[in-house]
């Protein structure tokens, strides 16, 4: 990935970060709660540092971090807010756009949560940086490889998917969203489950949205917001 030649938009589905606008702090009342999304990245990286493939269990449960976390066997955490918890800026502008319906980044249970994914993806981005371009913590580059966050349920809406059902897992539907989109038809697939499908048609509306200068300007981006909580790409 990092050998990346040439123009290349790279989207990843899960959250670089947490709410921090509506409280000015990623971990109210928390020492250590860090002023941005770099020192988060690297908080999360250096609790869960020991453990394998980017996991962040040590982070969850870490006796300070656990307090604004929803967990599995009805751990909640006292500091968890009541109801669905706290959301980003950029989150609340996809659900008034009707772009999608996020979940928490805090809140680690459920089939929908990201949460989970999100931190594991935190260790990620500490490796990366410096590395690659992450939009929008880093400028957009003038060339070259960009990673970005999307939500792959812009993707299929984009490409004529009614809302709340935008999982495809079959080859007609998969090709009539491809060329809604501009591509080709797809080559056939041994199995077709949501990752295999939501991961090509994810890449089809990023090629075909890549130059649109108003998903690189979004209204409600502030340079703060660039440094906490970032953006997610298709959200205007």
């Amino acid at each position: 990935m990092l050998a990346l030649k040439g123009d290349w938009l790279v989207g990843l589905d899960l959250s670089p970060s947490l709410a921090f606008a509506d409280r000015g702090a990623y971990f109210p009342g928390w020492e250590r709660s860090p002023a941005d999304a770099r020192g988060l990245w690297a908080l999360v990286e250096e609790i869960a540092h020991d453990e394998p493939h980017l996991g962040a269990n040590r982070f969850v449960d870490h006796p300070e971090a656990s307090r604004h976390f929803r967990r599995h066997g009805g751990r909640c955490g006292d500091l968890f807010p009541p109801g669905a918890g706290r959301f980003r800026v950029v989150e609340d502008a996809s659900r008034e756009q009707r772009l999608c319906n996020p979940y928490s980044n805090f809140n680690l249970v459920g089939a929908a949560q990201v949460g989970k994914s999100s931190l594991t993806g935190m260790r990620l981005f500490h490796r990366i940086d410096g590395k690659l371009p992450i939009w929008p913590y880093d400028p957009v580059p003038s060339g070259g490889p960009v990673v970005v966050e999307i939500y792959t349920s812009i993707a299929a809406t984009a490409a004529g998917l009614p809302r709340g059902r935008t999982k495809i897992r079959d080859p007609d539907t998969l090709d009539r969203a491809l060329v809604a989109l501009g591509s080709r038809k797809h080559a056939p697939l041994a199995r077709y489950d949501d990752h295999a499908t939501d991961a090509i048609l994810a890449a089809a509306w990023l090629r075909a949205v890549a130059r649109d200068p108003e998903l690189w300007s979004p209204s409600g981006l502030t340079p703060g917001l660039a440094r906490t909580e970032g953006w997610t790409f298709g959200v205007r």
